[in-house]
């Protein structure tokens, strides 16, 4: 029987919406579509390079409480309103997973806030 885990950003969103900013079964970590929110004070860079990077400190305080880390990243998948956008971004997710090079999407699409100008999920697999 594999564990359950569900692991919180203190995000108001994850309450409000009814989400976990990760959750952990067994071997796998399932890390939710994260924004360039910084939590602890609830702002938003109006920079999507600034957002890429919050989004990639959020996912790792979410992969570190999960036992994990971008090591373990198998997959990712970035969403922008705007795919101009994307390039721009590429050395902050480059620093994070250049040398993992996970299995990688990226959708161009409308997302919940305008201000938000990238969100990115990942998933990873410890491995013992």
């Amino acid at each position: 029987m594999t564990s359950r885990e569900l692991i919180s950003s203190g995000s108001p969103f994850e309450a409000q919406i009814g989400y976990s900013r990760a959750v952990v079964d067994g071997d796998w970590v399932f890390v939710s579509g994260t924004t360039g929110y910084d939590y602890s004070t609830m702002t938003i860079s109006d920079d999507v390079v600034q957002q890429a990077e919050q989004c990639m400190q959020n996912i790792a305080h979410a992969l570190s409480q999960a036992g994990s880390s971008f090591a373990d990243v198998v997959r990712v998948n970035y969403v922008l309103p705007h795919r101009a956008d994307f390039e721009a971004c590429w050395p902050v997710l480059r620093k994070y997973l250049g040398d993992v090079r996970p299995a990688a999407m990226m959708i161009v699409a409308g997302l919940l806030d305008e201000r938000m100008k990238i969100e990115i999920e990942v998933t990873a697999r410890k491995h013992a």
